[in-house]
């Protein structure tokens, strides 16, 4: 089984409100491909609480194969919430590791 972890930043907003809501449309819409993407295995996706930590969002995919990953990192599925996140993204970091 393989696991992918993505931290996601965001840019800054004008306000919390809409910061809040941007958030909440990537979290459903990332949680929605459990049901698009047969690769996926399970998906969780957590918002940050802790006003000191750097990171916005945290994502975590797992997947019976690494090919798996590699199949749903490309599915037009997942490619589309890409580019909703990439929109307001300001950085990321990933890591992928086998359990």
């Amino acid at each position: 089984m393989v696991k992918h972890r993505v931290l996601f930043k965001l840019k800054e907003f004008s306000s919390e409100k809409e910061k809040a809501l941007k958030i909440s449309e990537i979290k459903s819409r990332l949680e929605a491909l459990i049901n698009l993407v047969p690769p996926l295995k399970k998906i969780n996706v957590g918002i940050n609480i802790n006003p000191k930590e750097e990171f916005d969002i945290c994502l975590e995919t797992e997947h019976d194969t690494l090919d798996d990953l590699n199949a749903y990192a490309v599915h037009p599925e997942h490619v589309a919430v890409g580019a909703i996140v990439r929109e307001v993204l300001e950085s990321r970091a990933c890591v992928d590791y086998e359990f």
